[in-house]
């Protein structure tokens, strides 16, 4: 089943097009990374999927219906969540109380009133919460404040934030971003447990080529906006407009 399509998904900014049409079809249980130089346009294109962005022109679906004209939040309450290039978390908050809050925005839709009930009452959402942690391997540090947490375990905190909620597709932009190499090898080992575990569809943002070898059944390319090369990784590896586009250095 096509989880997620867009057709002719087309974004501009004045007299750049930051994303020229791109048709893209991501089937249920997939792992499909997007890469390209600087400046292809990726961000932007997972920008537009999670609603963050208005597209100029073309449209995006999932499960079948329409989300093109949606909320961010409705995205995610359909079924779609992301982490982000920067660990986004409440700093000040243990590792638990960050699970715990999204697991109630996961729970509730909206924090509204319920936020005001101490959290101690939503039994089903501190269960939640120490499984997402159990998950990304980070419940044996569930009462240290997230700001101590090492930059790796960071990114960890973020993907137990994305899945909160449950998601049928996971967007990660550039999930190893600032990692050391060991921290690199164990965020690639938690996305391939996740995946299997949890049974996801997954579309990936990802510069560092041997994360995206390790973790894609398929690759798209894109190149100033446009996508000029899709398929397994040991094809894309050897197309030769793939390469010209990488020997093209940074695009502007």
């Amino acid at each position: 089943m096509v989880l997620l399509e867009t057709r002719g998904l087309t974004k501009s900014f004045g007299g750049l097009v930051a994303v020229d049409g791109v048709d893209l079809a991501i089937e249920e249980g997939e792992s499909i990374s997007v890469i390209g130089p600087n400046g292809a346009g990726k961000s932007t294109l997972i920008n537009l999927v999670t609603r963050m962005l208005d597209p100029t022109a073309g449209e995006i679906e999932f499960k079948g219906e329409s989300i093109t004209g949606y909320e961010p939040h409705e995205v995610v309450q359909k079924g779609v969540s992301r982490s982000f290039q920067t660990a986004s978390i409440f700093p000040e908050l243990s590792v638990e109380e960050n699970a715990q809050i999204a697991s109630l925005a996961a729970e509730h839709g909206s924090f509204r009133l319920n936020f005001l009930r101490h959290r101690d009452n939503y039994g089903e959402v501190e269960a939640s919460a120490r499984e997402i942690l159990d998950a990304v391997d980070l419940l044996g540090q569930r009462n240290v404040t997230a700001e101590d947490l090492p930059y790796g375990d960071k990114r960890r905190l973020e993907l137990a934030i994305a899945l909160a909620s449950e998601p049928d597709l996971l967007l990660m932009d550039e999930p190893t971003a600032g990692m050391s190499p060991e921290e690199t090898a164990a965020t690639v080992r938690l996305i391939e447990r996740v995946k299997e575990e949890l049974g996801l569809t997954i579309l990936l943002v990802e510069h560092d080529m041997e994360v995206v070898f390790n973790v894609a059944d398929r690759i798209v390319v894109l190149h100033r906006g446009a996508v000029i090369a899709e398929g397994a990784p040991e094809e894309v590896q050897g197309d030769p407009e793939v390469q010209e586009a990488y020997l093209g250095g940074v695009e502007a």
